[in-house]
């Protein structure tokens, strides 16, 4: 029996609910493999990022003494928090196994690789993920490309719905 409960599958289990999305990343990056981690945090920002969304347009990550860490996120001051409430633009430390941490680190020593944020969301658990991409920067033919080939496929979609009407 499907469950009535909202927010749940047929198979009574939660989804991961999407906080933020960064758009540009696969714009701007060729995005080859994903990663997924946990994210530190005060208990003021769990509450303000169940309020609204946070902004991962121009953030990135970086690795500094054996830690990964996530920069130029701005997560929006809880309404409630009065003196608990940091620093919205802080950096904080992401959560990732120590053979991914090193793999990543020899990987982004590669000329053109970026460890890129691509999107922050609450996992069946209710925990805060953050879903990472290794990417190499994309040329603006690179990306006139990708749009010209996004463009026909959307023509031959579209020719093909017409043709079986």
């Amino acid at each position: 029996m499907p469950s009535k409960q909202p927010g749940k599958g047929a198979d009574g289990k939660r989804g991961k609910k999407t906080i933020a999305r960064n758009r540009t990343a696969r714009h701007d990056y060729e995005i080859t493999e994903t990663f997924e981690a946990g994210l530190v945090l005060t208990g003021t920002e769990v509450k303000s990022l169940r309020e609204r969304a946070c902004q991962l347009t121009d953030s990135f990550c970086i690795i500094r003494g054996g830690e990964v860490w996530l920069v130029n996120t701005h997560i929006h001051p809880y309404s409630n928090g009065g003196v608990w409430n940091v620093d919205p633009d802080r950096r904080r430390k992401l959560l990732l196994h120590r053979r991914q941490i090193d793999s990543l680190d020899g990987r982004l020593r590669t000329k053109g690789l970026a460890l890129v944020p691509l999107e922050m969301y609450f996992d069946e658990h209710n925990r805060v993920k953050l879903s990472l991409g290794v990417g190499r920067g994309k040329k603006l033919y690179d990306k006139r490309h990708d749009m010209a080939k996004r463009q026909s496929d959307l023509d031959i979609r579209r020719a093909l719905k017409e043709r079986s009407r």
